[in-house]
């Protein structure tokens, strides 16, 4: 596949997106605009649609900001503060960064070893995992707070809670994915390593294990997008002075719609990162196991 090939969509539906967003900037603005910038602008009233055009997505305050005041307000946060300064957004992304890290570990690890328990012990599978199922059904809006209260009560903050929320939303994908894989062998293969008198744990190791990482890393990739979601969810009720969670709940305090955009964009650039690094982690894995 050439470079165009495997571009050309990727920017077709980019420049889409680009164009529904500059029409609903400027549907969103409008009434705003005409009520309250080109009356001073036109006391007259001789004002075109151009002028109207211009003055939507140049407001100070819009309801839909355009995407050239988010790039700008974006850049200029990057850039003109230093990266230890509450006003940059990295040092937001990095405070959400890591509690996100910290909540995908913990989720994988209790994913990995849960699937492992129901895959080998069929109690476990009719105890645990109709309720592994049953906790996703809670919103993580409602029970955020309730954890965060918990853990706060027991002297935890900082990372812990929010990475706790993390760990909430990470475990999910990979259980019900890991418990696939690790049953994805077939009998004729368990079979085998029993000819040879193998433990549990050598053919755990040997043969589920490696059968079970194609279905381990695409559910690595939806738990880590999921991770970043809820460390910016826990983020909310806390009253965080930092976190890209934080910025969105200052921004809209201050009806700093701009703001709360940089952070949005930010957020989905350091989900798209993240996600690329496990693939990225998954290719590296993978093709080591084939060379092995």
């Amino acid at each position: 596949m050439t470079f165009t090939q495997r571009w050309l969509p990727v920017a077709t539906v980019l420049l889409a997106v680009l164009a529904l967003w500059y029409a609903g900037a400027v549907g969103l603005n409008k009434a705003g605009a005409i009520e309250r910038v080109l009356p001073n602008s036109h006391p007259n009233g001789d004002w075109t649609v151009s002028d109207l055009v211009s003055v939507t997505l140049n407001m100070e305050r819009p309801v839909l900001p355009a995407p050239h005041q988010v790039a700008a307000d974006l850049y200029s946060s990057l850039v003109d503060w230093p990266l230890d300064s509450p006003r940059n957004l990295l040092y937001h992304a990095a405070v959400t960064a890591q509690s996100t890290l910290v909540g995908f570990v913990l989720g994988t690890l209790l994913g990995v070893v849960l699937a492992a328990a129901i895959v080998h012990s069929r109690t476990l599978d009719r105890a645990l995992l109709p309720w592994i199922v049953a906790s996703q059904t809670v919103p993580v809006l409602a029970i955020a707070p309730i954890v965060l209260v918990i853990l706060g009560s027991l002297g935890f903050s900082g990372v812990a809670p929010k990475a706790t929320i993390a760990m909430y939303l990470c475990f999910f994908p990979v259980t019900v994915a890991m418990v696939q894989g690790l049953r994805a062998p077939q009998k004729i293969e368990t079979e085998l390593l029993h000819t040879y008198a193998a433990s549990k744990l050598q053919a755990f190791w040997l043969l589920r294990m490696p059968s079970a990482l194609p279905y381990l890393f695409p559910s690595l990739r939806v738990a880590i997008a999921a991770g970043l979601v809820g460390a910016m969810v826990a983020e909310l009720p806390t009253g965080a002075q930092a976190g890209l969670g934080a910025r969105l709940l200052t921004g809209s305090y201050y009806g700093n719609t701009v703001g709360i955009w940089s952070a949005l964009v930010l957020s989905a650039l350091l989900g798209l990162a993240l996600t690329l690094a496990v693939a990225a982690l998954e290719r590296l894995v993978l093709r080591r196991g084939r060379a092995a």
